[in-house]
């Protein structure tokens, strides 16, 4: 779910996975892989997307709805 709900905020807000990862810190291939459900993004990594998108860890994670 996490990796669907990462690449349904970033279009949303019109972003590249490139810009995305310039604004949390990490590389666009990391974005990607988490995108395509490769790898799980690290616990820090989870709350510096909560905190851009505004959304909680639940919401991100899949455990609730908005």
């Amino acid at each position: 779910m996490i990796a669907e709900r990462i690449k349904e905020l970033r279009t949303e807000k019109g972003l590249s996975q490139a810009q995305l990862g310039k604004v949390i810190g990490t590389s666009q291939k990391a974005i990607d892989f988490w995108e395509r459900n490769v790898h799980e993004p690290k616990a820090s990594y989870i709350i510096a997307l909560c905190d851009f998108f505004g959304v909680s860890a639940d919401y991100l994670l899949g455990r609730k709805e908005i």
